[in-house]
């Protein structure tokens, strides 16, 4: 993805080295480009909340966009500490957050490990802080949850991934699973970006791996 910056820190800055940001929150139309659905909350009674990161946060999010039981996807940044920061901050390498999108589902519908699977088999997680030509800390393989059991759902989902990974003769996953902290939304531009630009730059590629 075009970034203002050039890709400088591939580890994780430190809290107290990380960018200052800013109190208020991005304006957005609030309207999902692909759907019509609201992306901002209240969302409806009984949906529920998955933020992962794979890559390139605008082939991301078509990856789940038009996913039965998916009410709206949202991109955004999230893992890291600088409140509310623009792109150019994510890009800098110093605000320690991933570009993530943010799906709202029906579990009624879809469930959490049918995600799951999308979100593994649509990229490469082993490959630290880059994914294919994408290199910083804002391309690592993430997931960011606001539930202690989902956390274990996926850290089995991991396992199970892994052993299919080592079958196939891939290395170690590195996908960071931890629980959400705060999640902010994108610049408007982001937001569906490759329905509004359908000849636009997708990064995402997976490793050829099913989940089985």
């Amino acid at each position: 993805m075009f970034s203002y910056f050039k890709h400088k820190n591939i580890e994780m800055p430190r809290k107290e080295d990380t960018l200052p940001g800013r109190e208020q929150a991005m304006e957005l139309s609030g309207t999902h480009y692909v759907n019509g659905h609201s992306i901002l909350p209240p969302f409806p009674e009984g949906c529920r909340e998955l933020v992962v990161g794979l890559g390139c946060f605008w082939g991301a999010e078509k990856a789940f966009w038009s996913l039965d039981g998916v009410y709206c996807t949202v991109v955004g940044y999230a893992g890291g500490y600088t409140p509310n920061p623009s792109y150019e901050e994510v890009c800098s390498g110093m605000t320690g957050h991933n570009e993530v999108v943010r799906i709202i589902y029906d579990p009624e519908v879809i469930s959490l490990s049918a995600l799951l699977e999308v979100f593994w088999e649509a990229h490469d997680p082993t490959q630290g802080m880059r994914q294919g030509n994408d290199r910083g800390t804002q391309y690592r393989s993430g997931i960011y949850l606001d539930s202690e059991g989902e956390l274990a759902l996926c850290e089995q989902s991991r396992s199970h991934y892994q052993s299919c990974l080592n079958a196939a003769g891939f290395g170690e996953i590195t996908t960071e699973i931890k629980r959400l902290e705060a999640f902010y939304y994108a610049e408007e531009y982001h937001q569906q970006y490759l329905a509004k630009n359908p000849g636009g730059y997708c990064g995402l590629g997976g490793t050829g791996v099913c989940l089985k």
